[in-house]
């Protein structure tokens, strides 16, 4: 039996491709390329999707190249990708008529504002899991379809599709012949009713978005159709597909009700698998889906925080303080501490608990003597101190202590931060070996459908071993340093209105 899946892993600011022999769970090759960000205006954030689509079939076929196997050895196609992100296409030509809005982007702020200040919010609330937000995919489709010329009469015909980056890259996979999504990133879109299970036709009707542009909703572990053969050259089954932190959840090991894990990727998502039934929450966390498997539906309580690894990347960039983003623990370790120095990353507003549309980034706390370093290490800091925010409501809604926290994603990588997020937390870190989780967990979905993993304990048995980082920090100094936090926090609100 064929024991290689083709995981795409399609980011914000990457598409990368890895290849996993699954019956060890080990990764054999990987290759990532990185796409242009476009901000048309402050708080707007656009990709091109030819670039989403090229760089990840690039890195696929580099991948498959690197890794020295044969394109016939490889068993199937798992995806994965940014969510929430909107593009809507030409059904007879492929062409995006617009570019990507990118879950970051808050142009629709003032109207979700609208939203929240009438009823809306409740019954988006109770039919979808998510609170009213331009994050979400509705406000985005339904800005396409007013401001793009004859978008709004090409819809009405039924001439355009919409789909999130996992439909796009499907489609353009297959040749055009599938047009779907899986449930996790149906659930992100503010339109589908996490009860049952279907597009809701109020909430299409009330954003005036025709029910014939949304995908098909498939189960994230199931054969979506195969890829064209002008791709790789042979047909190849896409077998599973999930929202990015859906997929790292899965990728944890997380099939517990009760089980926890946090990503540090572009954003911060900290997810809980909450079982088979939805647990709502009052205090800014997201009910979500987490996957659909075997016929059942699971569901997760999220909080997500919008600004995390791009924080680093901002470093990179913007201010120049290194060339490669793995250099800013050892700039950050050019300090003992950060010296009084906070750093708010809402460079597009705040995520949950505040979600604050309107909230910019802060560094406060400067003085003669700070360095780069400390501006380094006020940065990897921000990661932890938006992780704590999020747990804290988690352990609320859901009456569960927690014990210890899984984490995955780039940034978890850093040993530093890592330590720091135990002494903020007061809890253990559990840090698997490998920790591109959601490649992994895109993986794990596709090989579940053909075959060659046969149970989610399989999956268990293959874990490798975990690094664990314990606190030390003093209750009195991580007292002061939450306090500061939540001080710099209230400064950052609201500056944007």
């Amino acid at each position: 039996m064929k024991k290689y899946v083709l995981a795409l892993d399609q980011g914000t600011t990457s598409s990368r491709c890895i290849i996993f022999d699954m019956e060890t769970g080990v990764a054999i090759s990987n290759f990532s390329k990185e796409f242009k960000q476009i901000f048309p205006q402050d708080g707007w954030v656009e990709h091109d999707p030819f670039d989403i689509l090229e760089t990840q079939i690039y890195s696929a076929k580099s991948a498959i190249k690197k890794s020295g196997i044969s394109v016939e050895d490889i068993a199937a196609i798992g995806i994965t990708n940014q969510r929430e992100t909107s593009i809507i296409w030409d059904k007879s030509t492929g062409k995006p008529v617009y570019n990507a809005i990118v879950w970051q982007c808050r142009r629709t702020a003032k109207y979700c504002d609208e939203l929240k200040s009438g009823n809306m919010s409740d019954i988006i609330k109770s039919k979808t899991g998510l609170i009213p937000d331009s994050y979400f995919s509705a406000t985005k489709i339904k800005w396409i379809l007013e401001n793009v010329p004859s978008a709004a009469e090409k819809a009405k015909a039924g001439e355009l599709m919409f789909g999130t980056v996992d439909s796009w890259l499907i489609y353009n996979l297959t040749g055009g012949k599938v047009h779907a999504t899986d449930l996790s990133n149906a659930s992100r879109t503010m339109l589908f009713n996490i009860n049952t299970l279907e597009w809701d036709t109020d909430l299409l009707d009330f954003m005036n978005i025709p029910r014939s542009i949304m995908p098909e909703v498939h189960q994230s572990c199931d054969l979506y159709g195969y890829t064209d053969r002008s791709i790789f050259g042979i047909e190849l089954p896409i077998a599973g597909v999930a929202g990015d932190q859906q997929a790292a959840l899965f990728g944890q090991c997380c099939f517990n009700a009760g089980e926890v894990k946090n990503t540090y990727g572009t954003g911060g998502f900290m997810l809980m698998n909450t079982g088979e039934k939805p647990v709502y929450s009052d205090n800014g966390l997201l009910t979500t889906i987490a996957w659909g498997l075997d016929g059942k539906v699971y569901y997760a309580l999220e909080g997500s925080t919008f600004i995390c690894g791009a924080a680093v990347q901002w470093l990179r960039d913007g201010m120049k303080m290194f060339e490669k983003a793995s250099q800013s623990e050892a700039l950050a370790a050019s300090v003992t501490d950060c010296g009084g120095v906070y750093f708010v990353p809402a460079f597009v507003g705040l995520g949950a608990p505040y979600w604050d549309p309107y909230a910019r980034g802060l560094i406060i706390g400067i003085t003669r003597s700070t360095n780069q370093g400390h501006i380094a290490r006020a940065v990897l800091e921000s990661m932890a101190y938006q992780t704590l925010d999020v747990l804290k409501i988690m352990e609320k809604e859901s009456g569960i202590k927690m014990s210890s926290l899984f984490v995955d994603g780039g940034a978890s990588a850093n040993d530093l931060l890592m330590s720091f997020q135990a002494d903020i937390l007061n809890i253990p870190i559990v840090r698997p070996s490998y920790v591109e989780t959601t490649a992994y967990g895109a993986a794990s979905l596709a090989a579940l459908c053909v075959g060659i993993i046969k149970s989610t304990e399989d999956l268990k048995n293959l874990i490798k071993s975990k690094k664990i980082f314990k606190p030390s920090m003093s209750h009195e100094e991580r007292h002061k340093k939450i306090h500061k936090w939540n001080e710099a926090v209230k400064r950052s609100m609201g500056w944007a209105i």
